[in-house]
């Protein structure tokens, strides 16, 4: 049983709120998709989500089972893929999920990189540099890395950016793997990814 509480989250910049006590409780095989437009916080918030921020008010809150999972391991539970997280361009998609299991303390196993490859369609390109990829590769090498540890949680902002018809399937398919399996939050403005979730938060309306 997996639980994920994001409980009266409120966040400023400049003594200005960017938002205000916004809250979602999820469990097992449950997804929420986090609209609003351009400059509303959506990114923001999802990095507070994720563990990467601080919020100025409210808390995150991670329980597998009756263990509560303290803040410095929500990395080790959570997968986190944006447009703006950098790759290392010197380095082979292979080199990189070698070096994520090392930090997510995942056993590295071929097979397993391999798999995971294979499941974002850069199986042919395992050893070619990340410096020679299109944006839409890149897009695909981190999911990838966010779903190599198989988390619980998986965060999405702008699941589909950069991607062509092909990589959209692809997200698809890693979407309704993670909805069966675990919990997805997302941020999105495309109304054709609302509809991965039947619920939906929206910063703006929460602020109103």
């Amino acid at each position: 049983m997996i639980e994920f509480s994001v409980l009266n989250i409120s966040k400023k910049f400049n003594k200005k709120f960017v938002f205000e006590n916004l809250s979602f409780q999820l469990s097992d095989s449950n997804s929420i998709a986090i609209i609003g437009k351009n400059g509303s916080g959506k990114s923001t918030f999802l990095k507070i989500c994720a563990g990467v921020l601080s919020p100025f008010s409210g808390n995150v809150e991670i329980k597998i089972g009756s263990k509560n999972i303290d803040k410095t391991n929500f990395f080790l539970h959570i997968g986190f893929v944006a447009p703006y997280l950098q790759l290392y361009d010197e380095l082979t998609p292979t080199e990189h999920l070698e070096f994520c299991c090392n930090m997510k303390n995942v056993k590295f196993s071929k097979s397993v990189i391999e798999k995971v490859l294979e499941e974002v369609n850069l199986e042919n390109r395992k050893n070619d540099f990340v410096r020679t990829f299109s944006s839409g590769m890149k897009q695909r090498l981190k999911y990838a890395t966010a779903i190599l540890h198989k988390p619980e949680i998986l965060i999405l902002d702008e699941p589909t950016v950069n991607l062509d018809k092909d990589g959209c399937e692809t997200v698809k398919k890693i979407v309704e793997k993670q909805i069966q399996n675990g919990i997805l939050v997302y941020a999105t403005n495309n109304l054709k990814e609302e509809n991965f979730s039947s619920n939906v938060l929206n910063i703006e309306k929460n602020n109103s």
